[in-house]
């Protein structure tokens, strides 16, 4: 079976069909992974990911087998469409866990990657939108200038809102073998060079063999100062089901919550993270801080989304 976020339906379909053919848990959840990495319908994840301040696109991501706990990952990856099949390149070729930025590209390139453009004319919209709305004081034309513009094309307006999209696909094979992979592009139009939980094995993703495996979506920052997901399969492997697992961590996340400016007014973080579990006997569970979305189950029979559970209401 498999799990995944909930862009990722068509990928937790791939993943079941490799494993079916007898490929690897991580090769099964890459090549998942690959279907969204490649749609450049996805800004928030591979080739037309939204980009940092800069314009350019940064890509994260990771990978960890379960039968050996072996990882692998790569961090502000430029110019590949597929940090996820990177990802998995640095664990099987390398003694290394994690490589980024310019040696991550050298490093992808030398074991085969093409490079190319990674903002799509939709993507570079959105940038170029977000750019113009900084400041009133700036050279950018805002919105109110340059609607007619837009109008006259036939075309909206792109979104200003800064949007944190990822997607996670844990897998369990006929052996009982647990394996994962986490990708994204980031926090949209991000500090170049900053790193969320994705590519972090213990925040993004992580796997233990004997026990289950579990994936994030998210802020990454609030992840990261938890370090999640390792603590969800701890939380497993002491004897809590994967929902308590995930809730438990979700209540420490909103406790560590302390800045100001990441809370609403009554006191509650504002903003969301989702975590995704899959326990080695097939129990499954995802859940946010808030309110809303899906998560994306193929059991070996059905393909479908599930609702998440929740600690709040919006």
């Amino acid at each position: 079976m498999a799990v995944s976020s909930g862009n990722g339906l068509r990928a937790v379909e791939k993943a079941v069909a490799l494993m079916r053919e007898g490929k690897d848990v991580v090769e099964a959840a890459v090549e998942g992974v690959a279907i969204v990495e490649l749609d450049p319908n996805d800004m928030s994840v591979g080739y037309g990911g939204l980009p940092n301040e800069n314009g350019v696109v940064e890509l994260d991501a990771c990978v960890m087998h379960g039968p050996t706990m072996r990882a692998g990952a790569v961090g502000a990856l430029q110019n590949i469409k597929t940090p996820g099949r990177v990802a998995r390149a640095v664990m099987q070729h390398t003694d290394h866990v994690m490589l980024v930025g310019a040696g991550a590209l050298a490093f992808a390139k030398a074991v085969g990657f093409e490079e190319s453009n990674l903002l799509t004319e939709a993507s570079r919209k959105a940038w170029m939108n977000w750019k113009s709305r900084l400041s009133k004081d700036d050279d950018w034309l805002d919105d109110d200038e340059i609607a007619k513009d837009f109008a006259a094309k036939g075309g909206d307006l792109p979104t200003t809102k800064r949007p944190t999209g990822t997607i996670t696909c844990l897998c369990l094979n006929a052996k009982r073998e647990l394996g994962g992979c986490t990708s994204t592009s980031g926090l949209a139009y991000k500090v170049p060079g900053r790193v969320g939980d994705s590519p972090i094995i213990g925040a993004g993703l992580y796997v233990d063999g004997d026990v289950g495996a579990a994936g994030s979506t998210g802020r990454g920052e609030a992840n990261i100062q938890v370090g999640g997901t390792r603590v969800i399969v701890e939380n497993m492997k002491r004897g809590l089901p994967p929902l308590d697992a995930i809730m438990n961590v979700l209540k420490r996340v909103c406790d560590q919550t302390r800045t100001e400016r990441l809370l609403k007014s009554k006191g509650k973080p504002n903003f969301n993270l989702t975590y995704y579990a899959l326990r080695k006997d097939g129990a499954v569970a995802a859940a946010s801080i808030y309110k809303g979305g899906t998560y994306a189950v193929n059991d070996g029979e059905t393909n479908k989304h599930i609702e998440l559970a929740y600690l709040f209401e919006n």
